[in-house]
C-alpha cells in the first residue's frame, strides 16, 4: 500500500472531497456544544476544509491545522470574506504540536488514526489540554479490526482502550462501525469509533 503520509495521496484525497456534504459527527459536535457566539474551535486535519467553513458559519472562531504544504492557500481561497480575523491556520504535523489554542470545540475527523503509536499518547494529552471546561471534542479513532491495523505507522485501538482514552471526561457519543465498504482507495473492512465527550 502506498503511505498515505505521501502529500500527493492526501491532496488527491482532499479533492475527491471537495462535494460531500459535512460529516455527521461535526454537526452533532456543533449542536452539543452550543452557538459558536465568537468562542474557539479547532479542526484537527483540515483537509478540504468543508468542517472548518461549517464552524465559521455557525459563528466559531476555528483554528484549523493541517500538515499539507498548500493547506493555507486551500483554505483561504474557500473561506468567507468575513472569516477574516475569525480563521487561523497552522501547518504542522500533530506530532509537532506543544500546545493548541484553548478551545470550546475540537474537531477531528478521520485525521486522529494517522498519528504513529508512539506520537498518539503526547498528542492526545496536548488536545485535551486545550479543551476549556464544558468544551466538546469530536473524534473517529480506529479499531482493532480494521483492515488497515496491521500498518504499524498508524494506531488502532480497542474499544475498551478507546473508552478509556475519554476518562474523566462525560461520553456523549459513542457508535461503533465494524463493516465492509469503501475507502478513497478501493473495498476494506472499516471498524470506526466516532466519540463525542465534554469535559467537565
Amino acid at each position: 500500500m502506498e503511505s498515505l503520509a505521501d502529500s500527493k495521496v492526501w491532496a488527491d484525497y482532499n479533492a475527491a472531497q471537495a462535494e460531500r456534504p459535512v460529516r455527521s459527527l461535526c454537526l452533532d459536535a456543533m449542536a452539543l456544544a452550543g452557538p459558536g457566539n465568537g468562542r474557539q474551535a479547532i479542526d484537527l486535519g483540515c483537509g478540504a476544509g468543508k468542517e472548518t467553513l461549517a464552524m465559521l458559519a455557525g459563528g466559531w472562531r476555528v483554528h484549523a491545522v493541517d500538515s499539507l504544504p498548500d493547506t493555507r492557500d486551500r483554505l483561504l481561497g474557500i473561506a468567507p470574506a468575513d472569516a477574516d480575523g475569525r480563521l487561523s491556520i497552522e501547518m504542522r504535523a500533530f506530532q509537532d504540536l506543544r500546545a493548541l489554542p484553548r478551545a470550546d470545540l475540537i474537531f477531528a475527523g478521520y485525521s486522529l488514526p494517522f498519528i504513529h503509536p508512539d506520537k498518539f499518547s503526547g498528542f492526545w494529552a496536548v488536545m485535551l489540554d486545550a479543551l476549556r471546561p464544558r468544551g466538546v471534542v469530536a473524534v473517529n479513532l480506529f479499531g482493532d479490526r480494521d483492515s488497515w491495523a496491521d500498518v504499524p505507522e498508524w494506531n488502532f485501538h480497542t474499544e475498551a482502550g478507546a473508552r478509556q482514552l475519554f476518562d474523566g471526561l462525560e461520553i456523549l457519543k459513542f457508535e461503533v462501525y465494524d463493516d465492509d465498504g469503501q475507502s478513497f482507495r478501493g473495498p476494506k473492512h472499516w471498524h470506526i469509533y466516532d466519540v463525542i465527550a465534554r469535559k467537565p
